[in-house]
């Protein structure tokens, strides 16, 4: 089944040098970018993460630092992507809580303004847990029923991704094919940070999703622990979580 589209859609897939998102760093990102009328546009970077690769990571993804050693860094790409980004909506496999993280953080190490929570995304993973829980590979052989060749390749991914989101709509009639009522199905939770750090409670007001103050809200805590919000500003948080965090500090002192 087509998807139906009122915004163009990228589906994207990143490399990076691990899984750390307030310190790792994109090696490559590839984008397939789905029109309403169906035409579609690829493109890949490689990018010079300016850090070294680790060797157990370049031998998931087979990119070692002498393959990005001239390629551009993302802040010199990040404008040209913006761009292409602009207007569109996003889906991925595990992006929700890894690739859409990840992406924020370097728009915001390059200084460059994209608010990506502006955009619906779909994350085809949590729908494909939801109803099978396997793996990409294992996804793409049984929605589409064919083998997944060079997997970790960042292209080969987000392709594959596409394809099993289609088979997804085709296998499953209760599925919404519409990209809001997608997104809202493959979220994790509300999440007002990408990486779910702060998240919104049945009365759509901010509480904290980790910690001893789990569960609490962010507004009662910055009152009675000034102390936690310095915690987290120094700590391995995400730079996007702790701007959220400052935002709410802000807002709320404004409604005092």
């Amino acid at each position: 089944m087509k998807l139906s589209l009122k915004k163009s859609l990228i589906i994207f897939d990143l490399e990076t040098t691990g899984m750390n998102i307030a310190q790792d760093r994109i090696v490559e990102l590839s984008y397939l970018k789905i029109f309403p009328d169906r035409r579609e546009e690829s493109k890949t970077y490689r990018i010079n993460p300016t850090v070294p690769i680790p060797e157990e990571v370049s031998a998931i993804h087979g990119i070692r630092d002498e393959d990005v050693k001239n390629a551009p860094t993302f802040k010199e790409i990040a404008k040209t992507l913006v761009v292409a980004f602009e207007g569109c909506d996003f889906a991925g496999y595990n992006s929700n809580k890894f690739d859409l993280p990840l992406l924020a953080e370097e728009f915001l190490r390059a200084d460059v303004k994209f608010d990506l929570k502006k955009h619906k995304f779909i994350d085809v993973q949590v729908i494909f847990y939801k109803r099978e829980q396997r793996t990409l590979s294992a996804a793409y052989r049984f929605y589409c029923g064919k083998e997944l060749n060079n997997a970790h390749s960042a292209e080969v991914d987000a392709r594959a991704t596409y394809e099993v989101l289609q088979s997804q709509l085709d296998m499953y009639d209760d599925l919404p094919n519409d990209v809001e009522r997608l997104s809202e199905y493959s979220a994790h939770t509300r999440a007002v940070d990408f990486v779910g750090r702060i998240i919104l409670n049945d009365q759509n007001e901010e509480i904290f999703n980790f910690g001893k103050y789990k569960n609490q809200k962010v507004a009662d805590i910055l009152e009675k622990d000034p102390s936690f919000y310095s915690w987290m500003m120094n700590g391995d948080f995400p730079q996007y979580t702790k701007n959220v965090l400052t935002n709410l500090k802000l807002k709320y002192h404004k409604m005092k």
